[in-house]
């Protein structure tokens, strides 16, 4: 045993072999403490990758045409089939990802830094507070699908105008709850005492204000991306969201629903796709709140 110990090659493999250890053990902790965002966040990072390299992932091209190979079932030359045109179905779900995961992450974006400003201002001015929140109230009395339907309906079908008519609609549920949380903050002591010391407001809002919403924002905002995703593809499936031209999983279910019963694969694997990143985002989310909010933080 002290010959192994003693071993020059055994010593110097040591200072390698430790921090590795260490690390695996800080790993397997993070995932015992929260499971929730480990699982969440590795199966999104699966998701990205297979969006940031569909092009290697033995894809072809999502658009190209083949009337003689259309409606192949799956096969290992095809692994999710082909569409009445012939197109890959295993090329277009994976190109979709791009447009579901670019919806869902500009909408989470824009929504919440203009929901936050929104929600900023009317909570800690009370000038602003009735007004803003009526206008809010109109917006929220709408549902969201309808919502977004009308004012695609006034623009044409583009990934841009997608994002901005989801973004109107997730903007009042992100400014109710900052204002929320700010008007249980701006009665703390540390707030009346700047104040009471003649600090500006923009000052007292930026040092003292913002940083305690960033954790609610941010639970807020993976849900939003869940749900801006959704929406994304109940317009396309509609026919009111991207246009044909571009592939996306609304898109792929909505060319397929014709021949669902006979050929349900063409709707089946966009609608996995779309199941497994909209779980995976809100497992991620429920963890971060559990994570981020100290009475519902798990101890070991």
């Amino acid at each position: 045993m002290s010959s192994t110990l003693l071993d020059p090659a055994v010593a110097a493999e040591l200072p390698d072999v430790l921090p590795a250890r260490k690390q695996r053990g800080k790993v397997a902790m993070f995932a015992y403490r929260h499971p929730s965002i480990f699982a969440g966040g590795l199966l999104v990072s699966l998701v990205v990758a297979s969006a940031l390299f569909a092009p290697w992932l033995g894809t072809a091209d999502p658009t190209a045409l083949a009337p003689a190979k259309r409606l192949r079932s799956p096969s290992e030359i095809y692994w999710f089939g082909t569409d009445m045109l012939g197109r890959d179905i295993y090329s277009r779900v994976l190109y979709g990802t791009r447009v579901s995961l670019q919806v869902g992450v500009m909408v989470a974006l824009f929504a919440s830094v203009i929901g936050m400003f929104i929600g900023l201002t009317s909570g800690f001015i009370r000038v602003l507070d009735t007004v803003v929140m009526r206008v809010m109230d109109g917006l929220m009395s709408i549902p969201g699908i309808l919502l977004a339907i009308a004012l695609m309906a006034l623009t044409r079908g583009s990934v841009g105008n997608v994002i901005i008519a989801i973004t109107i609609t997730e903007i009042p549920r992100v400014a109710r709850l900052v204002r929320g949380v700010v008007l249980s903050l701006r009665e703390q002591p540390y707030v009346e005492a700047a104040v009471a010391a003649g600090t500006r407001v923009p000052k007292i809002i930026w040092k003292h204000i913002l940083p305690n919403t960033l954790a609610p924002i941010t639970v807020q905002a993976t849900f939003i991306c869940a749900s801006a995703m959704i929406t994304e593809a109940t317009l396309s499936f509609i026919g009111a969201g991207t246009p044909p031209t571009i592939p996306s999983w609304g898109n792929i279910m909505a060319e397929g629903r014709a021949l669902w019963q006979v050929k349900p694969f063409i709707v089946l694997f966009p609608a996995i796709f779309l199941s497994i990143t909209v779980l995976s985002i809100n497992l991620l989310g429920d963890g971060l709140r559990d994570a981020l909010d100290p009475r519902m933080a798990k101890k070991i």
